[in-house]
């Protein structure tokens, strides 16, 4: 049966500017601020209008105790419009502000008696979780029905009723599965929008989130949760971590998804699946290493974390209250080994086990604390050999745990004694005892899950195996395509048995799932045909090239596994790949016209390909000695340019024989001592040929001769070093925004310089955009047909963002944006054609992500920021009334006393200049001293002059002098002061 979608909007961000306009839950950012702006979003319910809110003057209704939002407990929020679901296709007005308690009433509800109610009411509880009922029982008015806009599906605890409005409800209150495909969403205040992620993370489980009609699946890909629905083709992305994901887990009911990460400031987050909100976020929960297991209850009432740290801390959180403290935690001794694994006891939220390659750790919790029980094991412990764990459950006969070996045996723990409610729990942890050791198969066990009744493996061979309790087998799914399986998932819908099987006792037959190997393939099976039907397969190994097709909307992107794929960006249609066994790409390239695709890989070899079929039109080359980093066709398609790892630059050359045009190998040349970082082709002015650059580490500008070139012998014609200290990291051609040509170089420094195309002489020395590491690799963003003419702009990436930065460039921090597309490491980037998209390679991560561009977003931020040097202002310490200010403002008239002579007694002229010879004497003075040669790359006298003058505000007024626009009185008070030193 198809959802009913509504059409819901976004939660905008608490507090944010603009007064009821929408803005996205979550902004992928780069700095702590942001995360702490996603995180306060992640709290939000529900929305009410400003204009109300002054209203009530800042009161929650229904909190008679509390005066204002501060002297209450809760959470307080803005209102938004919402569609009404109430029939007529009528709108409703906007929400009336609730007061939200999330307190012990929550417990309470879970342990109440049972209320009489409607039989309406009584069914919605019976195809809903235990939680959720119980909840229903103890809040839920008598006298009245249920609203459709608020079904009780959630474990969020309110301590009061909650008010239902006609026409109102909130984005969680109201959501219901595949909602979220139901509105587009309009993110335009961002100059870059993630629109698509391409590949996941196939080392961490794939969830089912919907079957039958609608596949919807979720999965991780690097810091991105992924919301994918598979026959309608979209995605919904879940973004706020700023680390890569590394542990995920979803509720029984599917509902409640929570994700942490390891890295600085990891977080710990759980989202709405419903309505994408992100409802809680745990921050400084494990600030050393962050997550690396995470499981949720039964119940999804509580979180169990443990940290990545070299001791190991286990942390269990009421995630339902309003806190980032945990109710109780421990820390685990180093020689129970690195516990990779958590799982709690679907019968007791209070029990949950965890274990290593090595060591089972049992565990039980309430208000006094936590304790562990880990049992000694040795090589006598099971006189056999085992192999090392890989995942525990709990036996649903709740007196036994099962874990999954490497060596395909199944360890069976007893436990003494067992307990379902937390009223019995003993001082101590009950004993655990290694009963036994099944030998199940020989292949490895990789997952192991309870489902109902039975026990269900899944092992290295792709097989699927379900047992019963005695763990004698009941069904196998097997197929030679799967690989090893890495997670299991099962569908919550349950289909009639089959007509052979009339009242069969084996639910798994009822159920599909999904499965995800470890070689980054999944499969889609149906239990009733076992039918294995493949939804998606990704590269298992690191991506690391991207091209786009000039004239087409389309993206090559190759991994280090060998997979090359091509794909249309717009409607995101995967249309043709190829598998390459000798080696893994390391970069490809399209000629200008589109009619070849170049790649380079990393054994040293270069293949020239068909654009279209992906077809080799000649035999490979090889003449790199390493891995090929960088490759490049000139802009007639005549030449073809490679860089590699032993810093050599090889030339290849299409020409003429028999009658047909074939690719032949020119020369090649050893040309840096240090990494290329750079191959550049250009075109000469005068001639209309090919121009050819390199730029490596060692701080080297070479430029190779191309007509002059014969076989084996490639000529240089210039070389040039345009660093002295600092590391250029890249290049590229600058738009003609003047008569002058430039080229244009980011350095390890942050600095980007602008050099004359001809003379290579620095012409500018400008601050680029500072986002936490430099600039990798910069390229012109292509003009679309709506943009203006006049304007231009820079794409690039950092170490793990990507930016846009809006030219010419002149230092303005306002005119630049990035965002983290890859917190392990962004390898390269692409533009489409028309400049409207964006793709990053995620290198290791093994994904790559579509990017929107959204221009008018920039300019926005840029508009904002300030004209002149107002911008600039805000680098300086103390801004323009500050100390730094001040000072510099005395250097200025200093050098003008100078100049004039200390002791002259003429009548002093103060003018808004100073001597261009002057200027490496203010900056000695300010704290840098710039080298002779850096001198010589200052501005011009005319730029110097303007930026001093406008700096110091001392601009002449129109149709006034420069006498008469200075403030005399600071003059005369500094050469007081330096009469007196004399």
């Amino acid at each position: 049966m198809r959802m009913r979608k509504f059409p819901l909007s976004l939660p905008a961000f608490p507090g944010a500017a603009g007064g009821d306009e929408e803005v996205p839950p979550l902004c992928p950012g780069v700095s702590r601020r942001s995360r702490g702006a996603a995180g306060a979003a992640g709290a939000a319910v529900a929305w009410e209008r400003r204009s109300r809110r002054q209203r009530r003057g800042d009161r929650c209704v229904g909190c008679c105790a509390a005066k204002s939002r501060r002297e209450c407990g809760g959470e307080y929020f803005r209102g938004s419009p919402q569609p009404s679901s109430l029939g007529g296709g009528q709108r409703c007005e906007w929400t009336v502000h609730v007061k939200l308690h999330w307190s012990n009433p929550l417990r309470a509800a879970l342990s109440s008696e049972p209320r009489e109610m409607s039989q309406d009411r009584q069914t919605a509880q019976e195809t809903d979780d235990p939680l959720v009922a119980a909840m229903e029982r103890e809040r839920a008015p008598k006298d009245t029905e249920e609203s459709p806009l608020c079904p009780r599906s959630s474990p969020l605890g309110y301590g009061e009723k909650h008010t239902q409005h006609q026409g109102s409800g909130s984005l969680v209150w109201a959501a219901s599965p595949g909602m979220l495909f139901g509105k587009t969403r309009d993110r335009s205040v961002y100059s870059l929008v993630l629109s698509w992620v391409f590949g996941y993370n196939s080392s961490l489980a794939v969830h089912s989130l919907m079957d039958g009609e609608d596949w919807v699946l979720l999965y991780v890909s690097s810091h991105i949760v992924v919301i994918h629905d598979i026959l309608r083709n979209k995605q919904f992305l879940l973004q706020g971590h700023t680390n890569v994901i590394s542990c995920l887990c979803v509720s029984e009911n599917k509902r409640w998804v929570a994700t942490a990460d390891r890295g600085p400031d990891a977080l710990i987050m759980v989202w709405d699946s419903y309505s994408g909100v992100p409802v809680h976020t745990i921050f400084e929960s494990h600030s050393e290493d962050g997550v690396c297991a995470i499981a949720l209850s039964q119940d999804a009432k509580y979180l169990v974390t443990i940290s990545a740290a070299a001791v190991q801390k286990v942390c269990v959180w009421q995630w339902t209250l309003p806190t980032e403290k945990a109710i109780c935690s421990i820390e685990l001794k180093p020689e129970f080994g690195h516990q990779d694994y958590v799982i709690f006891n679907p019968q007791n939220p209070h029990e949950f086990i965890s274990n290593s390659k090595t060591q089972m750790i049992f565990y039980l919790w309430d208000d006094s604390g936590l304790q562990y029980g880990a049992p000694f094991l040795s090589n006598q412990t099971f006189k056999c050999l085992v192999g090392q764990f890989s995942q525990s459950v709990f036996h649903f006969n709740n007196t036994q745990a099962l874990t999954g070996t490497l060596a395909g045996k199944l360890v069976v723990w007893d436990m003494d004694n067992p307990r379902t409610l937390p009223e019995e729990l003993p001082p101590k942890p009950h004993g655990i005892t290694a009963t036994k050791v099944v030998s199940m198969q020989e292949e490895s066990l990789t997952v192991l899950q309870v489902l109902e009744s039975c026990i269900v493996t899944g092992d290295v061979k792709g097989q699927v195996k379900f047992y019963d309790g005695q763990l004698q087998l009941l069904a196998i799914y097997s197929h030679d395509k799967v690989g090893p399986i890495q997670s299991i998932s099962f569908s919550k819908i349950l289909r009639d048995p089959p007509s052979g099987l009339p009242g069969s006792s084996c639910p798994f037959l009822t159920r599909n799932f999904i499965l995800s190997t470890s070689d980054a393939t999944m499969f889609h099976v149906a239990t009733d045909s076992t039918n294995f039907e493949r939804i998606m397969q990704e590269a298992k190994k690191a991506v690391n090239a991207i091209a786009c097709h000039p004239q087409e909307p389309l993206v090559a992107v190759g991994s280090h596994c060998g997979l090359l794929k091509v794909w249309e960006y717009k409607q995101t249609r995967y249309l043709v790949s190829r598998i390459f066994t000798e080696a893994g790409i390391q970069c490809l390239c399209y000629d200008r016209q589109g009619y070849f695709l170049a790649a380079g890989f990393t054994d040293g070899s270069v293949y020239i390909l068909d654009a279209i079929s992906l077809q080799s039109i000649c035999e490979k080359f090889q003449f790199s000695q390493g891995p090929v980093t960088h490759i490049s066709f000139s802009h007639d398609s005549k030449y073809l340019a490679t860089a590699d790892e032993t810093y050599s630059v090889i030339v290849y050359k299409r020409v003429l024989q028999n009658g047909s045009r074939c690719w032949e190998h020119l020369a090649g040349l050893d040309s840096h001592y240090k990494p290329i970082r750079s191959i550049l082709f250009g075109v000469h002015a005068d001639s209309k040929e090919p121009r050819l650059l390199s730029l490596g580490e060692d701080r080297q500008l070479v430029e190779y001769d191309l007509n002059s070139s014969i076989k084996d012998h490639l000529v240089v014609t210039h070389r040039d070093r345009l660093e002295q200290a600092a590391v250029p990291l890249c290049l590229t051609w600058y738009p003609e925004l003047s008569t002058e040509s430039f080229f244009l170089t980011a350095n390890n420094c942050y600095k980007m310089k602008l050099y004359n195309t001809r003379t290579k002489v620095c012409r500018k020395t400008l601050l680029g955009p500072t986002y936490g590491s430099p600039l990798e690799k910069i390229q012109i963003l292509p003009r679309t047909s709506s943009a203006d003419p006049q304007q231009h702009y820079l794409v690039y990436i950092t170490k793990d963002k990507v930016g846009l930065q809006k030219l010419p460039v002149d230092g303005n921090p306002h005119r630049s944006s990035a965002f983290i597309c890859h917190p392990d490491g962004a390898s390269d980037f692409a533009i489409s054609h028309d400049g409207r998209y964006v793709f990053t390679a995620g290198g290791k991560e093994r994904t790559f992500m579509k990017w929107k561009v959204n221009l008018q977003g920039l300019d926005a931020a840029a508009f904002l920021g300030g004209e002149d040097l107002i911008p600039f202002y805000k680098l300086l310490d103390g801004g323009r009334e500050g100390k730094f200010f001040r000072e510099l403002e005395d250097y200025f008239y200093y050098i003008q006393l100078c100049r004039q002579g200390i002791d002259t007694l003429e009548k002093r002229q103060v003018s808004t200049h100073i001597p261009l010879e002057e200027i490496p004497s203010v900056m000695r003075a300010i704290g840098f001293y710039p080298s002779e040669k850096e001198v010589g790359e200052q501005m011009t006298e005319e730029e110097l002059a303007e930026c001093l003058t406008s700096l110091l505000a001392r601009r002449p007024r129109e149709g006034g002098s420069e006498l008469d626009t200075c403030d005399p009185t600071v003059y005369t008070s500094l050469e007081q002061q330096i009469t007196a030193l004399i």
